[in-house]
Formats: structure tokens, sequence, C-alpha cells
């Protein structure tokens, strides 16, 4: 059932949601309604005699119509209900109702409520209670109330534990015979960190149960062998797969297709099916999601296509099939996927495209929205001798996205290093995030596709410039590389080699040439490279073996690239070298080595080799070999650049936390302000609004007083006080100084006359200008500072010099939402004009300190608020001491479905 606001305009539409819980599953939360007294019943007869008496603290065994009508009749604001809901049935419910100081019902401004809870027994221990816990928290937030009371009997330490866990300030006492517990409904860190280690766990065992089933049903498998869904099943089949499996195809007329037990439905699998490989025709697939529903499958793989890459109607049909998979707590990769693999030797699945043999063993994870890539990805890594723990290949990524992936990959011990190619971010603050969290631990390298979006193609482009979304990639961890190719590449590196600890490279090979090619490579990627040195082409394997021995023990580098051209001789030396240089590296390991080669296939196939019988990529000492000395150098330049990175969040800051915010009173100016704008507009705030809500925060405007008119003018100056500026406001002439549109230094009336009559008459009617007075300011250093929410990199915090340095030379840093203390000091001394700040060719330094708290101020606003989606203060002039925030300009919407804040929630459809 899903309610609208046309249905019931008081219906609170934005509070549904669809989660994941402890144990991989997911269910869908929402507001109950007077339609659902059928359905709270039925969930009541269904709930044990204890869980009605530790909800009623009495024994309670039929809801009566009194119950059953104040349960399901809410005014949303007072009383709330909400329904975790599996299907169209009730699996668990929570409900507060509003109470003064005294305990009794009431409304605002109250700001307390009592909330209680109900969990069907078969879906306890599941984490619904928790996540029930997590959204109507936030609902009561919404609604001003600020602590839930809650009663509780002391044998129901299941939903004490609830309580707390949840990471809320509480009190807690015994009285009467039941635990009284107070919440703090004031996010704090530690409530936070629960949400997020719950999210994470939950997520990723919902991929794990995707990689890792017990059984598989492949739907829509043919009779005559040909096809998507009999390719599927054959892969399945040849490549070992440890768990049952079994074909469906509804015209079967014999118990086995291609060897493997066939039925006409899912429903007649006469056991559990854990997940269903889907390969019928789009129209048909509606149907076998339901029988798969029905019968319990946990996760889909939809082969199929026709859906959102095949127009608005197809789109449209993908936003179904995702409601449908949801409604049965199922999981979804696709649809229009290519498939998945994990090549545990205790799963060892294919339910890919991929014909076997399957891929090897190995500690690389790969992920891919296009299956074409993914097809070229996989024969890369495999025909340069890399394995793989896992591959999914997402097709639409209706659900299971990217996201998903990485919360699997944080803490699969299978997987060393993650490899991802993306067309877009889908919720780039969460994916920031994550990558932040994962990289900390294992390499994130990802290809974005999409950079520069064709006429109506369905991958939104991108405000920032692509050289400003790869550095704030980078801040967050992420190896941003511009190619698949270098996705392998770097691959390849990570995966078989250690993190070099710094960028002095060693360089040893047997060709001058190409000794010579490697060091200019390594320069232009800020590399610092030691002279090559040249073993001569009559060097033998042992020569190279003693060269690259003295290198790794050297204390004056940190890498190793050796070059080998082949040699002129009747004897094939390849084997002898890949053994000569492996030697040497197990006697010295610990710094990368990376092997340049020039029409040496046999060196190549030697080096990826492994040596000892039945072992995998995961255990084999490979050595790393590119055709091209840029390619390597690239690629040992990005684990370079990487390990700096690891070696610096050691130091990587705090978010201040200011006493002053007023974030609950922003919160409610930000939803008066939008109460009457719609979902997608965008609205501009008025000066008056916009100083008000950056205040808030700690960030002072410099008031402005409009003047229509020379008296109004000389009225603004005597209540700011001399001297004061005047300066135009016309949107064509703001912040252009150039243009004469700024008078300073007014120190009197007749000096404001003048000015007004001379600004006038050069640029027109005050009713075009827009003049206005402001005091005037200390002098100091005109500055910008910015904030927007980009669909590639997420929130951003800008900044720059204001005038020329920005706007013509593109002098403008970035650095990621939230920032630290240590982002804010980095921001400011990262533009190339940043001299001009501490005291250029003599000069006086300016107060950095304060400009650097106002930058972190306003990216706690941003943080805190989803609802403001862009903010510049122009321009920040920055003084000696202090600093003076001369004009504002607030943009605010709703927030997105898919933000990063609030309870956990799946993408909505």
């Amino acid at each position: 059932m899903r309610m609208t606001i046309e249905s019931d305009p008081s219906y609170p539409a934005h509070w549904e949601a669809d989660v994941v819980l402890r144990d991989g599953g997911t269910a869908r939360i929402r507001p109950i309604t007077t339609e659902d007294a059928g359905r709270l019943v039925s969930f009541y007869e269904q709930v044990s005699d204890e869980s009605k008496y530790y909800r009623f603290f009495a024994p309670y065994p039929r809801l009566s119509d009194r119950d059953v009508h104040r349960f399901t009749h809410h005014d949303y604001v007072d009383r709330v209900g909400l329904a975790a809901t599996v299907g169209e049935e009730f699996i668990g419910t929570v409900r507060y109702d509003r109470i003064g100081p005294d305990g009794r019902p009431a409304s605002a401004p109250a700001d307390e409520a009592e909330v209680a809870f109900l969990v069907q027994d078969a879906h306890q221990g599941r984490g619904v209670a928790s996540a029930l816990l997590e959204h109507i928290g936030a609902v009561a937030r919404e609604r001003g109330i600020r602590r839930f009371a809650a009663e509780v009997l002391p044998a129901n330490t299941k939903m004490i534990k609830v309580f707390t866990d949840v990471g809320y300030q509480q009190k807690r006492s015994f009285e009467d015979g039941s635990v009284h517990l107070t919440l703090d409904l004031e996010p704090t860190a530690e409530s936070l960190a629960v949400q997020r280690a719950r999210e994470q766990r939950a997520e990723a065992r919902s991929v794990q149960r995707l990689l890792a089933p017990g059984s598989v049903a492949v739907v829509g498998v043919s009779r005559s062998g040909a096809g998507v869904g009999a390719a599927a099943l054959r892969n399945l089949r040849d490549s070992g797969f440890h768990g049952h499996l079994y074909a469906v195809n509804e015209a079967v007329t014999r118990d086995l297709l291609d060897g493997v037990r066939a039925y006409r439905t899912v429903g007649a699998i006469g056991a559990p099916v854990d997940l269903a490989v889907i390969a019928v025709p789009a129209d048909r697939v509606p149907d076998a999601v339901a029988a798969c529903g029905e019968h319990g499958v946990q996760g889909l793989v939809v082969l199929s296509a026709g859906y959102g890459d095949s127009g608005p109607a197809g789109l449209a049909r993908q936003r179904e099939l995702l409601r449908q998979v949801r409604s049965y707590g199922m999981r979804l990769i696709g649809p229009n996927a290519y498939g998945v693999i994990n090549t545990a030797p205790e799963v060892e699945l294919n339910a890919s495209l991929t014909p076997a043999p399957m891929p090897v063993r190995g500690r690389t994870g790969l992920f891919t929205q296009s299956g074409a890539i993914g097809i070229a990805l996989l024969s890369a890594l495999l025909r340069r001798g890399e394995g793989l723990s896992s591959f999914v290949s997402a097709g639409n990524r209706a659900d299971v996205s990217g996201n998903d992936i990485l919360q699997y990959w944080y803490e699969d011990e299978a997987t060393d290093v993650a490899l991802l190619y993306l067309e877009t971010l889908g919720n780039p603050r969460k994916f920031t995030r994550l990558a932040r969290r994962t990289a900390a631990v294992k390499p994130v390298v990802v290809a974005k596709g999409g950079r520069h979006t064709p006429a109506g193609h369905v991958v939104p482009g991108t405000r920032l410039s692509e050289d400003t979304v790869s550095a704030l990639l980078r801040q967050a961890g992420v190896i941003r590389v511009d190619t698949v190719t270098e996705l392998v590449d770097v691959g390849l590196l990570l995966a078989s080699q250690p993190l070099p600890a710094g960028p002095r490279i060693a360089i040893l090979g047997n060709s001058e040439s190409l000794g010579v090619l490697t060091y200019d490579a390594c320069l232009t990627q800020g590399l610092r490279p030691l002279p090559p040195l040249d073993l001569t082409t009559a060097a033998s394997p042992e020569d190279f073996r003693t060269a690259l021995a003295a290198a790794l023990t050297s204390d004056d580098c940190d890498a190793v690239v050796v070059t080998a051209i082949p040699w002129v001789s009747e004897h094939a030396l390849a084997d002898d070298l890949a053994d000569a240089l492996r030697e040497a590296v197990a006697e010295a390991p610990g710094k990368p080595v990376t092997v340049v080669h020039v029409e040496l296939a046999e060196l190549v196939q030697a080096l990826s080799a492994t040596r000892a019988p039945g072992a995998t990529t995961a255990d084999a000492d490979r050595i790393p070999s590119y055709p091209a000395a840029e390619r390597a150098v690239k690629a040992v330049a990005e684990a370079v650049r990487y390990g700096q990175w690891r070696r610096a969040l050691a130091d990587a800051g705090q978010v201040p936390e200011y006493e002053d915010i007023d974030e609950a009173g922003a919160a409610a100016q930000l939803a008066g302000l939008l109460a009457d704008v719609d979902g997608g507009a965008v609205l501009t705030l008025s000066d008056p609004d916009a100083r008000e809500l950056l205040a808030r925060y700690g960030i002072r405007v410099l008031p402005t007083l409009p003047a229509p008119s020379p008296d109004a003018a000389v009225r603004a100056a005597g209540i700011l006080g001399y001297p004061v500026a005047l300066k135009t406001t016309a949107p064509h002439l703001r912040h252009r100084a150039d243009l004469g549109g700024v008078r300073l230094d007014l120190t009197n009336e007749a000096e404001l006359r003048r000015s007004y009559e001379e600004l006038t008459d050069a640029l027109g009617k005050p009713a075009e200008l827009q003049p206005v007075i402001q005091a005037m300011v200390p002098r100091g250093v005109d500055t910008v500072v910015r904030s927007v929410i980009d669909p590639a990199a997420g929130a951003v915090l800008s900044f720059g010099l204001a005038g020329v340095a920005s706007e013509l030379l593109g002098d403008t840093a970035h650095r990621l939402v939230p920032a630290t203390d240590r982002d804010a000091a980095g921001l400011i001394r990262s533009i190339r004009a940043a001299p001009l700040l501490f005291g250029w060719r003599g000069s006086d330094p300016v107060d950095t300190p304060a400009l650097e708290e106002v930058l972190l101020r306003l990216s706690r606003l941003v943080d805190d608020h989803p609802e403001v989606i862009g903010v510049c203060l122009e321009p920040v002039v920055v003084a000696v001491e202090g600093i003076s925030v001369l004009s504002a300009t607030v943009r605010v919407a709703h927030p997105p479905a898919r933000g990063d804040l609030g309870p956990r929630t799946l993408p909505s459809y």
C-alpha cells in the first residue's frame, strides 16, 4: 500500500523509506494510516503473548476497536505511528505520543514524547526495532520533540538494549517495577557512529547474501540451450558452484535441463532458494519477481534489458520493478546486469555471462556499471595474470550500487584492492564517506565515465571541472584514473606490491633510451627519479638480479622500475630474467617493483605466472609489467600518492565543535522557509533571511540598508555611522567595482550625496541600480568563500581571492564537506595567490585563523542541513585583525531523497 498526499493532504510521504535490516533483508518503513486497521489486527494476532505482555505490562490477548482506532488515527504531529512492512504485512510498529511535564497528552511547545515498540516474534533479532527507532527519532525532531521517554519491564532485555545501544545521551532509573528511560534525541558523535556501523553491517550482509548463496535458481532457461538464461545456467554449473542449482522454465517437460534439475516455477522447487537469476523478457519479469518473492528468495540478479536503458517508459518500468522487489524484502542487482562472480573456494559462484573457466582466485574486487566495460576489464585482468575475489556488474544499478559493494569490501578479508568503473556516483556524499573509510584500509581505484555527457544521455554532467572532481575524490582517498587501461595498470601494482614509502624512484635496465623515457615520465608525474642505471644490452639475468637487489637494499629509493628490451641471443631468457627479478625481491622485500618491457611477451607471462602447483594469484610472487614507461610510472605515481594519503590520515584534523551554533534554530528556520516551496524548486533567500541563517552558525554578515534616494542614503548612513560605502546591488553590477558601482570611505553627507549623484548619472536610475549603504570595515584582502552541492562530488567548500584571480585565472581551491581544521588551513594555502594572505612583499599578514573559522562554520552549516545547496560569501575582507563578510547569497531547496544525513535509508524509486 502506498499513500499519497492527494488522498490524505496531511500524510507525510517523505517519511516513507526502505531500509536494510541486520540480516541483509529489506523492509519498508512508513506512517500508519486509517486504512491499516486490518493489517494492525493481523499483525497483533501473530505476536506472542509474552511480547504483548512486554508491550502493555499485562495480558492483552487482542486489540479492542478503541485500540485499533487509536493506533491507526494520527495527526502526524503530536501522535505518530510508523510501521515496518514486508509486502503488505506489518512486521513491527513504533509510535510516540507527545506529553507535557505532568506526563499527560500535550501539544507543542511540549518537547517530550512517550515511545513504544512492538516487533513480530518471527522478525525479532533482525534489527527492526533499531531501524524504527532511528526513523521515529528523526520524525520527532522534525516535529519539535527533543526527548523520548520509555517504560520497559526489566525482563524485556532486548528492548532495553535497543534503547541503550542507540548512542543517544540518556538517563535510566527504576520506578514502580519498570525501567524508566529518557533519551535526548539530539544526534551525537556516538549515535552517528552507531547508525553508520549498523548501516555498514546490514548493507555488507545484504551483498554477502547475493555473493555466497546456498542455492541458485535460473529463471528463463530455454529448452534448446540457447539464450542468456541457458548461458547463465551453464556458467554456474561449469564453475563448480558448491550449492544447489535449479533451472526454471514454465514449459519444461523433463526433469533435467543441461544436467540441472528443472521446474516449471520457482514455487515448485521444494527447497529454499537464496538467489534467483532472471533472464526472461522484461514484460515477464514482474511475474518472475512475484514468484521469487512468494517463495522467500533473498536476492535477484536480473539480466533482462528494456528498463532504464530504453528511455522514459523503460525507466518507469524499472522503478516499478524496484518497488516490487523491495516489497518482498529482496535486493536486486540489475536490471540489464552482466552478473556476479565469487571465487571463494567454498562458493565458486559464476552467476554471470562470463563463460568457463571462471577467473582464478585473487585479492582484487571489481565492480562495473557497464557490462561491456566489465567484459573488457575481466579480460584485461585475466590476460595479465590477475585473479579476482569478487565481481559485480550491476547494469542499470537500480538497487545494489557501488556504495553497497564498498560496504562489503570494507570488511571482506579476501579483498585487498577495490576497482570500480562508475558512470555516476548516485549519492556522492555517501560515496566519498564510504570511500574514505575503505581507503584507510585498502586501495579504492575508480575510473569514472560520463565526464563529457552527450546530449540526451542519462548520465548527468557536473558543475565542477574534471580536475577539481579528481582532486576532491583524492581527498577522500580515492585513486581516480581516466581510463579502464589505467584502472587495470594501477590495480595490478596495488594487488601485488607494497606501498612505496616516498617518491624516490630507482631506474635500472638494459636500455639507456628506455631508462631516459622512464626518467622523464617520473618527472612528469611529480616523482623524484634517481639517475637511470644502464646495465647495457649485454646484461645477463644475474646482472639484473644484482642491480635490483642493490636498489632494494639502498636507503636512497622508495620504489624501483626495471626496464628491459630483447636480447640479441639465440637463447630465450624471459624465464631466467623473471626468476632473477623474483629472487632479488625475495631477498629484500618491502619496496614495490615494476617492469617496463619492449616486445617481451614471454617475460610478461613469466612474471605474472604462479610457480607453485595449485597456487592462486593471491599467493604468487608476481611482478607487474607494462609495455610502456608512461603506464608503469603512472601506476607507481598513483601508489605513491595513495601511500602519502594513508600516512597523512594519522593527522587528518578534527571537525571543530562550536558552542554558539544553533542547529535546531537553523533547522526550524529552513523548514519554515521551504514550507511553501515546491519539491524541485530552488529558493534564493532574501538578505535578511540569509543573514539570520548564517548568524545561527556564527557567521555575521555586515548589515546593509537600502538607499532608493539620496535622502534615504543619508538616513541610512546616520544609522550606521560614517564612514560608509555606497554600492549598487543590481545583478549586472554586483561585485563589479571595476565598473564604478562602489564608492568607499564617504565620511560625510556632502560626499555621500555627491557620490550618489555621480553613480546614478553614470550607471542609471536608482530603481535599476538598487543602491545600498554599508559601514566601512578595516582594509584587507578581499576573498570569496563558497559552498555548492556538486552531482559528482557532493558537498564542496571552495575558496579563492575575489576578482581576477579566481574568476579569470581559476585560482580556486576546494575541499570536501565536512572540512576539518587541517582541511581549512590547507584550503587557504593551496591557491597560487596565497602569499598575499601571509605578508607578500612586506605587507602585513592578515588574520587567517579567523578566515579558517568562517570556512569551518560554513562547512558545518552545509553538512548539518542538506537543504542548503549553495552559499556564496563575497567579498570576505580579511584584515590584519578580524574579518568582515560584506555580502551573502544563500540558496535552499528540499533535501534530496538520497541524502547521507538522517536515518538509514535505501535510494528511493
